[in-house]
């Protein structure tokens, strides 16, 4: 039988990853446009909204594992690409040559989590989906995260106010209306009137 720090083990192992990112991520995307230009510039509210959505895909696959016993493809395939994440943030600091959002974590909680796990399922004599398929979810891992990025950013991005300025006249426009009514309502003063 897999136990539960297996299936839910990887939603509380990716909370811990994921809690250096959210304290590191905007401030790091900031100073590091500095020296790469090409770098996204992120919002702390970007961050957050990012790892909220990230964490209930996480939490749907550590559910489907808890429910079929670590069986669930969709649970392996997280697990692995989880797993893949961390040697990507070690390979993404080596580059960089400093410090890059969760590179702490990679090493101390993300790798040795996803090691232990796959041990704990082939102990337990569960098929491990290896192979093509098991790459596949590898390969989908970046494109769920690119995807949960896209989908902050639509969230995050701030709303166009062009309407309600629209809709609204300016201060002077309204006052010249005001002096336009006056005069249609009172006769000036010193005209005469020819019949």
């Amino acid at each position: 039988m897999v136990p539960s720090t297996v299936t839910w083990g990887l939603l509380a192992a990716w909370a811990v990853h994921d809690a250096e990112e959210l304290a590191t991520m905007a401030g790091w995307a900031r100073k590091a446009r500095e020296r790469w230009p090409w770098v996204p510039e992120v919002s702390q509210r970007h961050v957050n909204v990012a790892i909220g959505l990230m964490g209930g895909v996480v939490a749907g696959a550590s559910a489907l594992g808890a429910r079929t016993g670590g069986r669930s493809p969709v649970f392996q395939a997280a697990l692995l690409g989880f797993g893949a994440h961390g040697v990507a943030h070690l390979a993404q600091a080596a580059v960089a040559r400093r410090y890059t959002p969760g590179v702490v974590t990679a090493p101390l909680v993300v790798i040795p989590f996803s090691v232990w796990a796959w041990r704990r399922l082939r102990a337990a004599g569960v098929p491990v989906r290896a192979g093509a398929s098991g790459w596949a979810g590898v390969a989908a891992f970046p494109l769920v995260v690119g995807g949960v990025h896209a989908l902050a950013h639509t969230l995050t991005r701030p709303r166009a106010h062009g309407s309600a300025t629209a809709a609204t006249p300016h201060p002077d426009a309204r006052a010249g209306h005001r002096h336009a009514a006056l005069d249609r309502r009172s006769p000036r003063r010193g005209r005469r009137h020819s019949f």
